[in-house]
């Protein structure tokens, strides 16, 4: 399912990515993708200011709410109806294993963040992603609250609304800014890390990534398996904005598996890549 990144190659593959030309047609996918992402945006945005949306679970801590259908159906309505060879996985649409036969497949996640949305915190998402052969190839996160439209494609850069956009270029661990999971972190799980990363708590999986590719913070990382969905449209922005995202063990992610979930993950600029993997699987390497 995942090919052994070599030492380094993350950092080469997104520089290599960096400089190929720009897919005319993945333009007018990109195009389509913002206007999906916002259009759903308004959906949830809606929702949120005036409450009394359905709420029902998926499982331990693991809520839906009227606000993920509907954008969900949104999406598939402005993404998939206008490219049925498109493949289509999403996190509230049942799974259907055409899509693994597909070129190109459409991975979205209709609300990142699904707990901060109930609690009131401005931190969730609509996350899409366009994925080319296992490969990201565009990425679109938007934070319909505050506005802010992280987009990228392949040869065409990644951009904060109309800014582009980089990783940062720290290179000590002990200034770096991870942002964490907020419930990561009220469980404790963050404590053995006091003192050696500067942790920031924040919401969805998607908007971590997106901050992180847009130099808002520096890395991201969880031992907790993700879906497909939560990091597929990060993947992208970090590939455009030179940063690096592998799994929790440091093996290079491919996209459209069978089995959608992934073994962790760390996201970072780049240059603190190498010294994440050897901790961020194992904590008590931490420790002093």
């Amino acid at each position: 399912m995942h090919n052994k990144a070599r030492k380094g190659s993350p950092a080469r593959a997104g520089k290599a990515r960096a400089t190929i030309s720009a897919d005319g047609d993945l333009r007018r996918e990109l195009l389509l993708a913002r206007r999906a992402a916002r259009a759903a945006g308004e959906i949830l945005r809606g929702h949120w200011r005036r409450g009394g949306y359905e709420i029902a679970s998926k499982g331990k801590d693991n809520p839906v709410t009227q606000a993920d259908l509907e954008a969900d159906r949104a999406l598939k309505s402005l993404l998939h109806d206008p490219f049925p060879d498109y493949g289509w996985l999403s996190e509230e649409t049942a799974d259907s294993e055409a899509r693994l036969e597909c070129r190109r497949v459409w991975i979205v996640d209709p609300l990142d963040g699904t707990k901060e949305f109930i609690k009131g915190i401005p931190e969730f998402c609509v996350a899409v992603a366009l994925v080319e052969e296992g490969e990201p190839v565009l990425g679109v996160t938007y934070n319909p609250i505050t506005r802010e439209m992280f987009w990228s494609a392949r040869g065409l850069g990644c951009h904060l609304n109309s800014d582009p956009v980089r990783v940062t270029r720290t290179r000590a661990l002990h200034r770096a800014k991870v942002l964490a999971s907020r419930s990561e972190a009220a469980r404790g799980e963050w404590e053995v890390f006091h003192g050696r990363l500067q942790v920031s708590p924040t919401g969805s999986v998607a908007y971590k990534l997106a901050l992180v590719a847009a130099g808002k913070g520096d890395a991201t990382f969880t031992r907790s398996p993700k879906s497909e969905w939560d990091i597929a449209s990060g993947a992208a922005l970090l590939a455009e904005a030179g940063g690096t995202m592998t799994d929790i063990h440091g093996t290079l992610i491919r996209f459209n598996q069978r089995h959608v979930k992934v073994a962790g993950m760390i996201a970072d600029n780049t240059a603190l890549h190498e010294q994440l993997v050897k901790i961020a699987p194992h904590p008590e390497r931490a420790l002093p």
